[in-house]
């Protein structure tokens, strides 16, 4: 990677399907990666939650990310079902913490904001939005558009908070001239 690169993993999590997405930023523009649904299937609930888990960890060992960011659970109607995308969630959040990657967690107006300008986005249109800003030559799966979306969001705003250190900083030397 040139030093100016910047990589990411997102990830949109599902007990059923788990979205990962890899975005790296070098010279101030996106590029895509890698992405992939990981599509647990029927069987019991720990063995999916095994399953998400090493997916996960293969991804991360496979290209490198410095950071991770993670889609915050939606609180649904149904508690169990809540309770199940939360179990799916901590399985992806601990592949992230065992690579040692620094985490970030954003809820899903957060990321559409980021994407398309407005949290109130439909899934399509994040999916368009998500095409566009990497410059694929199709729509990828909607997971996998979704956990690409986290990582541009997280792109995003650690540019922002990098800016407001620079600032910070300049703001502080100047102080201390003044002095």
């Amino acid at each position: 990677m040139p030093a100016e690169a910047f990589r990411t993993i997102g990830i949109d999590p599902g007990s059923r399907v788990t979205g990962i997405g890899i975005v790296e930023a070098r010279n101030q523009s996106l590029h895509y990666i890698h992405s992939e649904c990981v599509r647990t299937g029927t069987g019991s609930l720990g063995s999916r939650l095994v399953e998400i888990h090493q997916r996960v960890r293969d991804v991360i060992e496979r290209f490198q990310p410095a950071s991770g960011a993670i889609e915050k659970v939606f609180v649904s109607a149904n508690p169990q079902s809540a309770l199940v995308l939360g179990q799916a969630r901590g399985s992806a959040l601990l592949a992230l913490a065992e690579s040692q990657l620094e985490i970030s967690e954003y809820s899903a107006l957060e990321i559409k904001r980021a994407i398309t300008g407005t949290g109130r986005a439909k899934k399509e249109q994040v999916q368009h939005m998500v095409r566009v800003l990497l410059g694929m030559d199709r729509k990828p799966p909607q997971d996998a558009a979704d956990a690409l979306a986290c990582a541009i969001c997280h792109l995003h705003y650690a540019e922002v908070r990098q800016r407001q250190t620079v600032a910070r900083s300049a703001d502080q030397i100047e102080k201390s001239k003044g002095l």
